[in-house]
């Protein structure tokens, strides 16, 4: 079997060593003081226990020793998988010391079964995400995570290119019926879907985000706009007919969507109807330096 040891911690900045000393340490039996434990081994150590072993087995219990090995070299392979891609992720100053050992146990119960390689970038960013500042996901937004298939992933993706920096993160969902969202798959069926998962809320009725100033900064990944509000203090503002729920918002932060085609200018053009903005104003005038 080929050495796909992970690293040699020696190679590592700190942050990288302790997240790996700390996922040994609230895991356990998976890593070694200064590397990750290697399947090779294991295998290895497993067969020597058999060789040497003078207790008489049958065909059943080698094949359910074999099988037993081969599940556990593959959540092996996917665990260190994660790991690997999310060392590259971490910041100077991350803290992964402060990570919760039950949240990290929790992580990698869930997540060992994840092979998908795509599913495994996003669950690495999480695991990145949580050292760099523990706290910000929750456990129950990584089980939720952990009922997602690559397509529920994509779709949420989508969702995400559609989404506006208003105050929080907002999905600015006005019409599901048209052309724009439906080109990305954003529709009625599919927003019922992530409503189903917990990523999101979706009503018939718009949203509405209250309690607004007279003038508002909001943001299409990355480019300023502002918004002038009918009154002075406590203004409302419709944001359509899907919100992301708590673990939509977590996990909309590490998504990496890029801008919508003539998004920008579609959700202009509506609030210019609604005087937010003026009718004549250039749209191209914003630049994300703003």
């Amino acid at each position: 079997m080929t050495d796909n040891s992970l690293v040699n911690l020696g190679e590592l900045s700190k942050p990288a060593t302790v997240l790996i000393e700390k996922i040994a340490g609230a895991v356990g039996g998976i890593f070694k003081p200064y590397q990750i434990v290697r399947v090779a081994k294991a295998d290895a150590e497993a067969e020597r226990i058999r060789a040497e072993s003078q207790i008489q087995i049958s065909d059943l219990h080698r094949r359910a020793m074999y099988r037993f090995l081969e599940e556990e070299a593959k959540k092996q392979q996917n665990i260190e998988g994660i790991t690997r891609q999310a060392l590259p992720l971490l910041a100077k100053e991350s803290k992964p010391e402060n990570v919760d050992d039950d949240w990290i146990t929790n992580f990698f119960d869930k997540g060992r079964i994840i092979s998908d390689q795509q599913m495994q970038v996003l669950w690495s960013k999480i695991l990145a995400g949580e050292a760099n500042s523990p706290g910000t996901f929750s456990k129950k937004t990584v089980n939720l995570l952990s009922d997602l298939d690559r397509r529920d992933a994509e779709l949420f993706s989508h969702l995400c290119a559609f989404c506006w920096v208003i105050g929080g993160v907002v999905p600015l969902v006005f019409d599901v019926q048209n052309e724009i969202y439906n080109r990305r798959g954003i529709t009625f069926d599919s927003m019922s879907h992530l409503d189903n998962l917990g990523l999101v809320q979706f009503s018939n009725f718009e949203f509405l985000r209250v309690q607004l100033p007279k003038t508002l900064r909001v943001y299409y990944c990355g480019r300023p706009l502002e918004l002038t509000l009918p009154d002075d203090t406590s203004n409302r503002l419709r944001v359509g007919n899907v919100v992301l729920t708590k673990a939509g918002e977590e996990l909309a932060g590490v998504n990496d969507s890029s801008p919508i085609e003539g998004f920008f200018d579609f959700v202009y053009d509506r609030w210019a109807s609604q005087s937010y903005v003026p009718k004549t104003a250039s749209k191209q005038g914003f630049s994300s330096d703003q």
